[in-house]
């Protein structure tokens, strides 16, 4: 007799993440892995110390559910100090398990069925599924190769009546792109115009390069009372591991997100918000250290990618790399991103699966959040490729 599936339409639809499935090939061939973005080199250790003292101190129960006082505290402190954001820690702060979570409580407690959200592809593999989960309708605008810049008339004929919730990422994962103060400014306005709210996934704001800057939604007129920005001491501080994600915004949109997190994973892990509030305390040095050391990874990534036959679209900023394999002959991305794996010994991630109908299959991202010399390990795997064509 069959049985019905166990999963739910809604999530068998969307497949296994592309993520688990490249970095499982990678561990399978003993590749480099530059597909999944988590670094092989060591966060501070002033914060794993933190975290030690703050286990052996008794910091062993459950975390106030909104976020432990010093770590929302910390939050307030370091938007206020970075980008004139005054923020309540009480009541305008929110702490998660990871800025993925923070996204689906975000979207959890915002929309409704029905809702139309506008965001842009390529798209994190999360978005699209939690859209979904809710009821709610992705309208999707595209940034393509080689520039991923946004057509600004395109996102516009996305916002109608139903529009409820712009979600933006910034700087953008898997592309490199910043978005500029211009584009971010038409964003606004629109969202001003049509009344729309707005979750800004930023978990890469202290990663930009070349004069390139990042500008937080929020600090627009007229938007730090309709913006949830979303950030990540996992990436800013080299600890994906710890799962530690944060939200500020208007006291409204904080409580939206709380009352889906309540029942998500309720609280964070107690020791590690602790230790990540003595991270937001460090100085504007250790972020100008931060950029200049994937400056360094960037170029190595970038300039070996060029020098195998890549042509590339130099990122602006996260620690992502988007490179064109058109020259080579594959029919999709997917079967290249297999065959450098297994051949080639280096994994990349096909950008495919970040756009709904597929249609980019030329394209691929590589991670630079690793050590220089595993960047290079991996160049040199790589610099065979360089007058190989039509595979």
């Amino acid at each position: 007799m069959g049985r019905t599936p166990a999963v739910s339409t809604t999530l068998s639809a969307s497949g296994t993440s592309i993520f688990a499935e490249m970095s499982a090939l990678a561990s399978r061939h003993g590749a480099i892995n530059l597909g999944q973005g988590f670094p092989d080199f060591e966060g501070p250790e002033f914060i794993k110390e933190a975290a030690i003292r703050a286990i052996r101190d008794g910091a062993n129960q459950y975390a106030r559910s909104q976020g432990q006082p010093e770590l929302v505290a910390a939050v307030a402190a370091k938007v206020k100090r970075q980008y004139g954001l005054d923020r309540c820690p009480q009541t305008e702060v929110g702490v998660y398990s990871g800025a993925t979570e923070g996204i689906a409580a975000g979207i959890f407690g915002i929309l409704n069925p029905g809702d139309e959200v506008i965001t842009f592809e390529p798209v994190y593999d999360s978005y699209l599924p939690l859209i979904r989960l809710v009821g709610a309708v992705p309208r999707i605008a595209s940034l393509k190769w080689p520039d991923f810049r946004m057509n600004l008339d395109a996102v516009r004929s996305l916002f109608n009546a139903k529009t409820r919730l712009l979600l933006l990422n910034t700087p953008h994962n898997p592309t490199g792109t910043v978005f500029s103060n211009k584009e971010l400014t038409e964003l606004a306005a629109l969202c001003i115009e049509h009344d729309v709210l707005v979750l800004t996934d930023e978990v890469y704001e202290h990663l930009t390069f070349e004069g390139a800057q990042h500008v937080p939604m929020a600090t627009l007129p007229g938007m730090s009372d309709r913006v949830l920005s979303l950030s990540s001491t996992g990436k800013t501080f080299s600890m994906t591991g710890w799962k530690i994600g944060y939200a500020h915004g208007p006291s409204e949109l904080v409580a939206a997100a709380q009352s889906a997190h309540q029942f998500l994973t309720f609280a964070t892990a107690t020791p590690f918000q602790i230790a990540m509030a003595e991270a937001l305390a460090v100085g504007e040095d250790f972020y100008e250290a931060f950029q200049a050391d994937y400056a360094a990874r960037r170029t190595t990534l970038v300039q070996g990618l060029e020098a195998a036959g890549f042509p590339v679209c130099r990122p602006e900023g996260t620690y992502f790399a988007m490179a064109h394999i058109g020259h080579l002959g594959f029919s999709d991305d997917r079967r290249f991103a297999y065959w450098l794996t297994e051949e080639m010994g280096v994994t990349c991630i096909p950008a495919s699966p970040f756009y709904v109908d597929h249609d980019e299959q030329a394209v691929v991202r590589f991670a630079f959040c690793k050590e220089i010399e595993t960047l290079q390990a991996a160049m040199d795997r790589l610099s065979s490729l360089a007058n190989r064509r039509q595979l």
